[in-house]
């Protein structure tokens, strides 16, 4: 299995998958969207009771929303993740009680009326893990109202909840061929508004292939109705894939896309040795 990367961001890539196949690149794609962890919040504790501020002024510990409602939306908020510094909360030595190698703990507190933001969420403790998308609505305060809680992040994967998965938009397509029999071609310029991904253009005359990996495989140009001389073949390569993603901004994509690869690696050795027990 080869990589080469054509377009890396921040939170998306794009890469050729190669020397590989399907059953491969689906694993990859299965890997990326629930097996790579990363840290999101999963407990939140609201404070009941009257709120004071500075001034002495008494709010109300409430919102329009019903707790478990901005619970929720707290837990879908990507939370900054290092997976060299964390471990999962069950196999940490703290026993799942919760400590800096596993959790990260969270305060919100707001008084309105006004608009509370993901930004608002203040980490207690590395100011490096604070929330980078600051501006993710939570909920709306009226006058009086008024929200604090403290919440957890620890690491999870996304076939546990939603809210653990790192990726989005994962997918790949076969590399596509698209080839013009020049014999056969009458150069009627047909297949050029039929694509919808403009992968033909008139060059000199003659239709060329000007953008051959745009090509989504519909077939349109090759249909015999619009292609009459059947000049246009498109194949698609079953060993090689157009693979991308991007992520919610928990890990970037380079890091994302090394953790899927390393646990793959990992499944693979496991399937490997299992493989070999039952012939010995």
């Amino acid at each position: 299995m080869e990589i080469k990367i054509q377009e890396m961001m921040e939170t998306r890539v794009k890469f050729l998958l190669s020397q590989s196949s399907p059953e491969v690149a689906n694993a990859l794609r299965r890997v990326l969207m629930s097996e790579v962890p990363k840290m999101a919040i999963d407990n939140v504790e609201f404070h009941l009771g009257p709120i004071m501020d500075e001034e002495g002024k008494e709010y109300e510990s409430v919102s329009p929303l019903f707790d478990e409602i901005v619970a929720h939306r707290l837990g879908l908020v990507p939370i900054p993740t290092d997976l060299q510094l964390f471990v999962e909360r069950s196999k940490c030595t703290c026993g799942g009680e919760g400590c800096p190698s596993c959790t990260i703990m969270y305060s919100l507190n707001k008084k309105g009326p006004c608009e509370v933001y993901s930004g608002d969420l203040e980490p207690l403790g590395d100011a490096r893990f604070r929330v980078k998308d600051e501006l993710i609505p939570i909920v709306r305060l009226g006058p009086g109202q008024a929200i604090l809680v403290y919440a957890s992040a620890e690491l999870g994967k996304g076939k546990e909840h939603a809210k653990w998965q790192v990726t989005s938009g994962t997918g790949y397509k076969y590399l596509p061929s698209v080839k013009i029999d020049y014999h056969r071609c009458d150069n009627g310029g047909r297949c050029i508004p039929v694509c919808p991904k403009h992968v033909f253009e008139r060059v000199e005359g003659k239709v060329k292939v000007v953008d051959e990996e745009s090509c989504i495989m519909c077939l349109a140009c090759a249909d015999p109705e619009i292609c009459k001389t059947k000049a246009i073949k498109v194949d698609g390569d079953s060993t090689r894939f157009v693979f991308e993603f991007e992520t919610d901004g928990s890990l970037d994509a380079k890091t994302a896309l090394i953790a899927a690869l390393n646990i793959l690696e990992a499944k693979f050795e496991e399937f490997k040795d299992m493989v070999s027990a039952l012939e010995n």
